[in-house]
């Protein structure tokens, strides 16, 4: 019987090996579907809502596209022009255009509805990454089905 002993190399792979592998799990635990968002390079209300995703979990990356380029991405994805904001982002297959609160991103990753995504018009007040909470003004997130209709998928009232 032959007894090989582990060179330095072996055992240098081998905890690299097991360094990935214990990565995994902790990568996998946070139950969060990954997000990419597409902005302007100049929107400080984007990265504020970036901010609050990661801060709520979600691994986010981000792309920069000048103001034009990001306004065609919106537009050949099918969001309608009144749905449009500042950002757009996909997670899941969907696309979520504004500052849609982390808790309905949650809420759509969970239901699966057949739709396009999520969309927060324009800029409301108070909305994640627009201002305090406590001084919102009264917006809707609005569910964006795949022919480009919209209903009402979250109310939030004025604070």
């Amino acid at each position: 019987m032959t007894r090989q002993l582990l060179g330095r190399r072996d055992v240098l792979l081998a905890g690299v090996g097991l360094a990935g592998f214990a990565a995994v799990p902790a990568v996998a635990t946070t139950g969060q579907t990954p997000v990419h968002v597409r902005k302007d390079p100049d929107c400080g209300c984007c990265t504020a809502w970036i901010e609050i995703l990661e801060a709520d979990g979600f691994p986010v990356t981000v792309e920069l596209l000048p103001p034009d380029e990001l306004f065609q991405f919106k537009l050949a994805q099918g969001i309608p022009e009144t749905m449009v904001s500042c950002h757009t982002a996909e997670a899941g297959g969907y696309l979520i255009e504004g500052h849609v609160p982390p808790a309905d991103l949650r809420r759509l990753l969970a239901e699966k509805p057949d739709a396009l995504g999520l969309a927060v018009p324009g800029m409301p007040w108070g909305s994640p990454g627009m201002g305090p909470e406590a001084e919102r003004e009264a917006y809707d997130v609005f569910l964006i089905a795949r022919d480009g209709g919209t209903s009402v998928f979250a109310s939030y009232p004025a604070a």
